[in-house]
């Protein structure tokens, strides 16, 4: 949330809840498409032999092995797993282990007008580098400006599987699928009904999930036609940090070592401590009243208790009157409440032509707390009657009144209220032109309308007029008679505030006699009318449109001519798209002051802009799979597929994707595959659209003492000619320990419409290996490496600060990017915009197997394990050309192992599963920061260990299997994240979690 002056929402080294989902059934992630194994649980339902087609190609093939890998999650799968958010259960693959989930679409850490949504982000690349699709077709997005699919607009109950391919696949799909696509692949022709209900709650008491779905389908004219019609409902309650452990008053953070200043590299820099606050600062108020700059007084007048201070800790300390810091940031998870009515249609008009449609509407809600607003040293005036007299009595002669620090609770929270409607439809025909030859024409729209309301916004200048408080007999006659009121609607309203100052200016959005008097002297003191009169709810709106029309040929040249492995398969076609994002804030979010064109009137929010834009694309492609050999002797198959697609963007102008893949199988048993491709992704809306506008960022001064070790050879040398170059004393220059620095700092962003394409090169190898010997064995081995080039990229402002210091000289275009303060040395202001300077590499190694047998005769019942493995190798990230690249492989939210398994028992009507997730060890900190400074931490502190996560579920069946009746616990042992981690790092912040649930299935309606 971009909002002016926000706390930090959880340094590394702050106590916090990690935001990945909770151990769940893992079955979802050892699903590899087999080629003639017992069971083929990723391959849609065809009759044997008949073509079919997979993600990744518009071929149909006989069978369901391609040179891609495809890892697949089935609806099975999802309901075995007792998780009804799909990013959730995603998450927890090697290639989505980095995905938005519930805890970073909530609270603070939410992105502004993005709370409630959960995107996918496929091997690190970014949910901007993820494509998702839906039956093999685009889905209009989610957030505002650009193109990253909102998974909870998905039914869950309608998915048949779900396909994870990693590689470039631009050349069949299009743009943006640089790292690979997500394919939902959906129920066809449904006949029967399905009604499915589930609850679920958290071992806390909390966390209650509510799930219901109905499907119901019927074929007709002779089963010509077919039409389903599905309602789905989910409801999931809102979590606040304080609801866990880490997110509790007592609970440890890791805070700069008092006992380590100066640095002493024998002890260790950070350490834990508990009841840790923001400093000098509570909700009720401190109060300064002496040039010492120390709060004295509460707001309500009891003595103030500092705590313990905590320098270049960010200006913490342990103890006292301080508010908390660890549940600060609001929510751990958005409340949520979806509504999805679904209809599917199809029709062949004759044995040829197949006429079909689908429809969606979702409805969405959410809610979600953050946190409140601030005050660090605002100014009040000794003329102010509301100040407390034993304060009054101390003295407030060294200011003429008194400062005063306030975290404003009890004027609400910055709370976020969404309603989402989404609609899309789908129509087309497909059909046959010949027995060998199909074709496929369709038109999809999606609409995305979304109204988000922004809670509790302070009003600049009535804000501070408000706090300027008189009594009205003693302004206007010099005898008290205990009237009080805003000095603006006595002295004539020149200035808003002129016995304070703290504005200076003419009042802009009041008119004098209209002020309400604010008294913020102790917690819950301001009356209902004064905060009526300073705050005010901003709605801001935005509207996403999306148009698709594509049409392919697919089939053989086997009525032509056949090559000794088969008849050689093609696909080709074309597609045009629109794409259009809408985004219309609050009229008040987008007020400049009269005295200042680059801020607005609203002291919490960035000055917002309107932001518009669109873009469309015209496209053809093509494909052909050329078999050169089979069913001989070391080649029991030899296949290559190319591809291409050229593409002409109204932004970029024309680009061009391709792939080469191929598969060799010696015999039956073993298969080798490969790829190589090169994709591209256009920038979105708003890399290209996005107005100058105000923003808000932290910033952690590379130049303080506490980092002054932590960055290249040059960053000491850099970091003192530049604060002495400032006029400033880069002895004492020690902006950690500064109030600001708990603080965002403002700056301005914009977009760039001179970007151009990303470029990626990926290659794959892999090796399915289906031993004859062993029937229901699969196991599948792939290894991948992206590189992306001409990344499209802001640097954020610590990477812009850090690259500053850390490059050669300070002559370089970071350094020129940011403003310091000549008075402190502090960042005072910056410039944020996409360029296309960064490269990405990632590499790495999944394993999956399968097995299914039945033991014996059959008595013991049916075994079905799976498994996967995820293992990263690499990934290099240059944020920026001239900056630092940086090896993320095993810091915290890359993990270099990361593994699933389960067990299924079924016999008779019972089935019993066990799962397990295994996330590796991570590095608590960077790389680079251990390297700099080995004390960092002490050693046991470095690395967050090894996680086991189990799940355990059970189900009962009628004898007709009309019926189940189901219950399980996830996580069943009850991990939750360590202490000190705020990000993701593979354990959720949910703990155990019970659900049951019931289905009941039917294969006729009965009419």
């Amino acid at each position: 949330m971009s909002y002016n002056g926000m706390r930090r929402a959880k340094l590394l080294f702050t106590a916090a809840i990690a935001g990945l989902s909770v151990g769940l059934t893992p079955a979802a992630f050892a699903q590899e498409a087999v080629v003639d194994g017992e069971e083929d649980t990723a391959a849609p339902e065809e009759e044997s032999g008949a073509p079919i087609v997979v993600t990744g190609t518009r071929i149909q093939r006989p069978e369901a092995a391609t040179a891609t890998p495809v890892v697949a999650i089935t609806a099975e799968n999802i309901v075995q797993s007792g998780v009804n958010n799909v990013t959730e259960l995603l998450s927890q693959t090697p290639a989505l282990f980095g995905s938005e989930t519930n805890f970073d679409a909530a609270g603070s850490q939410a992105r502004t007008g993005a709370a409630g949504v959960n995107l996918l982000n496929l091997r690190n690349l970014g949910s901007n580098r993820t494509l998702v699709l839906v039956n093999g077709r685009r889905h209009v997005a989610g957030v505002s400006g650009e193109a990253a699919v909102d998974t909870n607009t998905i039914p869950v109950s309608l998915i048949e599987r779900v396909d994870v391919l990693t590689g470039g696949v631009s050349s069949v799909y299009g743009a943006d699928g640089v790292s690979g696509v997500v394919n939902f692949i959906m129920k066809r022709d449904f006949e029967g009904l399905d009604i499915r209900a589930q609850n679920g709650i958290s071992d806390f008491g909390d966390a209650e999930s509510n799930f219901f779905s109905v499907t119901a389908g019927k074929n007709f004219a002779d089963d010509r036609g077919n039409i389903a019609l599905n309602y789905e409902f989910r409801k999931d309650g809102r979590v606040g940090f304080g609801d866990r452990p880490n997110g509790r008053y007592e609970a440890d953070s890791l805070v700069r070592n008092p006992n380590d200043i100066p640095d002493d590299p024998n002890v260790p820099d950070y350490i834990f401590l508990n009841r840790i606050g923001y400093a000098d600062s509570s909700p009720g108020g401190a109060l300064v009243i002496d040039n010492s700059f120390s709060p004295r007084f509460n707001g309500d007048g009891r003595p103030y208790d500092p705590g313990l201070f905590l320098p270049q800790s960010g200006f913490l300390a342990q103890g006292g009157d301080n508010t908390p810091i660890n549940n600060y940031q609001g929510d751990l998870q958005a409340g949520t409440e979806h509504h999805s009515f679904n209809a599917l249609f199809s029709f062949e008009l004759t044995p040829d032509v197949r006429l079909f449609a689908e429809g969606k509407y979702v409805r969405t809600e959410n809610f979600s707390v953050a946190q409140p607003s601030f005050d660090f040293f605002t100014f009040i005036s000794e003329d102010n009657p509301l100040i407390p007299d034993n304060v009054r009595a101390a003295g407030l002669g060294d200011f003429g009144g008194l400062l005063f620090n306030r975290d404003n609770f009890d004027f609400g929270t910055r709370n976020e209220n969404f309603e989402r409607d989404l609609y899309r439809g789908v129509i087309g025909i497909d059909g046959n032109i010949s027995d060998r030859v199909k074709f496929e024409a369709s038109y999809v729209y999606g609409r995305n309308d979304t109204t988000y309301i922004s809670t509790n916004q302070r009003i600049e200048d009535r804000y501070f007029a408000a706090l300027d408080v008189v009594d009205v007999g003693q302004f206007t006659t010099g005898t008290p008679n205990g009237v009080f009121d805003c000095r603006v609607n006595v002295d004539g309203g020149a200035l808003a505030d002129a016995g304070n100052g703290n504005y200076g200016e003419a009042p802009q959005t009041f008119t004098p006699g209209a002020c309400v008097p604010l008294n913020i002297f102790g917690e819950g003191a301001a009356s209902q009318a004064a905060l009526d009169f300073v705050l005010t709810d901003t709605r801001n709106a935005y509207r996403l449109e999306q148009h698709v029309a594509n049409a392919y040929i697919a089939g053989d040249f086997g009525n032509m001519f056949e090559l000794p492995g088969g008849a050689v398969n093609f696909a080709f076609g074309g597609e045009y798209r629109k794409e259009g994002s809408d985004f219309r804030p609050d009229a008040i979010s987008t007020q400049v002051t009269d005295f200042d064109p680059d801020s607005g009137v609203l002291a919490d929010l960035a000055l917002l802009a309107p932001e518009r834009g669109s873009f469309d694309v015209w496209e053809v492609f093509g494909e052909i799979n050329v078999p050169i050999l089979a069913d001989r002797p070391f080649f029991d198959l030899l296949e290559f597929t190319v591809a291409g697609r050229y593409s002409d963007y109204s932004t970029v102008g024309s680009t061009e994707s391709w792939s080469i893949n191929g598969q060799w199988a010696p015999i039956r048993d073993i298969r080798f595959r490969g790829s190589y491709s090169k994709s591209v992704r256009a920038p979105n809306i708003t890399e290209l659209f996005a107005p100058r506008s105000g923003t808000f960022a932290f910033i952690d001064d590379p130049c303080g003492p506490e980092l002054i070790n932590q960055g290249t050879e040059f960053r000491a040398a850099n970091c003192r000619a530049l604060i002495e170059g400032l006029g400033v004393d880069f002895d004492t220059f020690d902006p950690a320990s500064d109030i600001n620095s708990s603080a965002s700092r403002e700056g301005v962003f914009s977009g760039n419409r001179n970007l151009t394409e990303e470029d990626a090169r990926t290659w794959t190898a892999g090796v399915i290996l289906q031993p004859s010997f062993v029937r229901g064995l699969t196991v599948t081995a792939d290894w991948y490496d992206i590189r992306l080039t001409d990344a499209v990229r802001t640097a954020s402002l610590n990477e812009t600060a850090q690259f500053c210091v850390d490059s050669a000289t300070l002559d370089n275009v970071f350094c020129n990017s940011i403003t310091r303060s000549t008075d402190t040395g502090f960042v005072s202001n910056y410039l944020l915009a996409p360029q296309n300077v960064a490269f990405i590499e990632t590499a790495g190694a999944d394993v999956t197997v399968n097995y299914a047998f039945t033991p014996g005769d059959g008595g013991l019942g049916r075994f079905n394990l799976r498994g996967t493995v995820g293992y990263l190798d690499k990934l290099l990230v240059l944020p920026a050309n001239g900056g630092i690249v940086d090896n993320n492989q095993g810091e915290n939210g890359a993990p270099e192992w990361i593994g699933t398994g389960d067990v299924t028992w079924s016999k008779g009507n019972f089935t019993l599963n066990y799962g397990l997730q295994y996330v590796g060890d991570q590095l608590r900190f960077e790389r680079d920061v251990i390297a700099g400074d080995p004390d960092v931490a002490a050693p046991e502190f470095l690395t967050i260990g090894e996680r086991f996560i189990h799940d355990i579920r059970a189900e009962i069946s009628t004898d007709d299997e009309r019926a189940r009746f189901y219950l399980g616990v996830n996580n069943f042992t009850d991990e939750l994240p360590i202490r000190g981690i705020a990000s993701q790092s593979g354990v959720g912040w949910l703990g155990r979690y019970f659900y049951a649930g019931i289905r009941i299935t039917t294969d006729q309606l009965g009419f």
